[in-house]
């Protein structure tokens, strides 16, 4: 399960990759993103679905909003501690994740890298896992709206989602021994603008291992606290 992970900060640069502009009056706080953390979310514009006549409508627009999804009908934010993650096999059943499946709420959650623990020395070490080109990577997620119940503000979050990796040469190094191997579904850049658009019935097709050879993992150890002389 994918619980940590790095936004892209340079804003030309996820501009030109995602092809999205980039709202003047944000600048995020983090680099690294944990479960309700903040962070942008790229989308498909309710507009774009509409016969408008407007050639300027874009056919994506970025949001803002709460990693961990936050269904419309949770009576408060702390569901989204668990919900970050939604596992393909089961999207359209679970009460937290089936609504936005069945709606395609479709969206692209933009990262540098990515966080796993490597367990085989027998200790979790955290692994940053980024694109062995150096481009940004475009996560599959999902999105949803939830309006506060103290004053009515509407929130957005999203979950990313995740397939089995048991035969990823390269995930399969990952989590506990034992539990079952697990990634976040990664896009082709050239896939973008068909999964925002895909209907339900077509979005499994886009469920598909990433290749082991456009990634790399660097173990990230965690520095030991320091204690007074």
């Amino acid at each position: 399960m994918c619980s940590h992970y790095e936004i892209i900060r340079e804003k030309e640069r996820l501009e030109r990759y995602f092809g999205v502009t980039f709202p003047d009056d944000w600048d995020p706080t983090k680099d690294d993103i944990w479960p309700q953390y903040e962070a942008p979310f790229i989308r498909r514009p309710r507009e774009a679905d509409m016969d408008t006549g407007d050639d300027a409508v874009q056919d994506r627009e970025i949001e803002r909003g709460r990693f961990g999804m936050i269904p419309h009908w949770a009576k408060d934010d702390k569901i989204g501690r668990q919900t970050f993650n939604a596992r393909s096999e089961t999207v359209d059943a679970k009460p937290a994740f089936r609504d936005a499946w069945k709606n395609a709420r479709h969206c692209i959650i933009p990262a540098d890298a990515f966080y796993e623990p490597d367990w085989r020395s027998g200790k979790a070490i955290p692994t940053r896992i980024s694109a062995v080109d150096g481009e940004p990577l475009g996560i599959a997620g999902l999105w949803a709206w939830w309006k506060q119940p103290s004053d009515g503000a509407e929130i957005y979050s999203f979950t990313m989602l995740t397939i089995n990796a048991t035969d990823h040469t390269l995930m399969q190094n990952f989590h506990r021994p034992g539990d079952e191997k697990r990634m976040i579904v990664i896009l082709p850049p050239e896939r973008y603008a068909d999964w925002l658009a895909a209907p339900a019935a077509g979005a499994t097709e886009f469920l598909q291992l990433y290749p082991a050879e456009l990634l790399k993992a660097e173990p990230r150890p965690r520095e030991p606290k320091k204690t007074d002389a």
